[in-house]
């Protein structure tokens, strides 16, 4: 006689999503709070933002940002390119792949506390297909996966639910994560100046370097697949 697994309550099943919709509308409240009490409009709201980034404790409050965003699922390409902005292409990289780095880890911890490995067991699809990589090799799977721009939170979440080793992930996360980082850095730092008042210069270098990467970033993820599917068929 076989006994039926513990049915789970609504918290259980939507908790992530609930506690994400909640930091957004503290966030969007906030926003609008603040906007309404001071007066600001939206451009200068976010002028006001930059200025806070450009201040003394500008690079840690950038990181701090960084490493609560998994939480509330906020685009990690739109802090890359600011921090690019308003750091600059080096200070901007180095400081983007401290708090990138560190908020893969963030959720890579939420997914392997919190998932549970044996809903994705009868996955089917591309998702199938990655789940069933990560498994056998990881630390290759992770790398293709970053190289390819696959959504970022998807694989750290994905990675803690499977239990993939944190070495073997962080690792692949640092090295695969590096070209799209320096890419959307070199993107940011390419538009400088004061967007308030539509004030700022473009830097041709910058942008094209950008440009570069991202088409080797594209290059290398296709010799890699080429490689693993040449491995499987062998």
């Amino acid at each position: 006689m076989t006994t039926s697994p513990p049915t789970r309550s609504f918290w259980q099943r939507h908790w992530q999503k609930l506690l994400a919709a909640g930091f957004w509308l503290l966030l969007i409240g906030g926003y609008f709070w603040y906007s309404w009490r001071n007066q600001l409009s939206p451009a200068a709201a976010v002028g006001q933002v930059i200025e806070l980034l450009k201040s003394d404790l500008g690079m840690l409050i950038y990181i701090g940002i960084y490493l609560l965003r998994p939480l509330i699922f906020f685009p990690a390409t739109f802090l890359t390119l600011a921090g690019g902005s308003v750091f600059g292409s080096v200070w901007g990289l180095i400081y983007t792949v401290i708090g990138a780095n560190g908020s893969a880890m963030v959720a890579y911890i939420i997914g392997r506390f919190f998932g549970q490995p044996e809903q994705h067991q009868n996955q089917t699809g591309v998702i199938n297909g990655y789940i069933e990589r990560l498994r056998r090799n990881s630390f290759e799977t992770i790398m293709l996966m970053r190289l390819i721009f696959l959504p970022y939170d998807l694989v750290n979440y994905l990675a803690g639910i499977l239990r993939i080793n944190w070495k073997q992930f962080l690792i692949a996360t640092i090295l695969g994560s590096f070209p799209g980082t320096l890419t959307f850095v070199l993107l940011g730092a390419s538009f400088e100046g004061d967007f308030t008042n539509a004030e700022f210069s473009f830097n041709p270098w910058a942008f094209a370097g950008s440009i570069v990467i991202f088409i080797i970033s594209i290059g290398v993820s296709r010799w890699l697949k080429r490689r693993e599917a040449a491995k499987e068929a062998a």
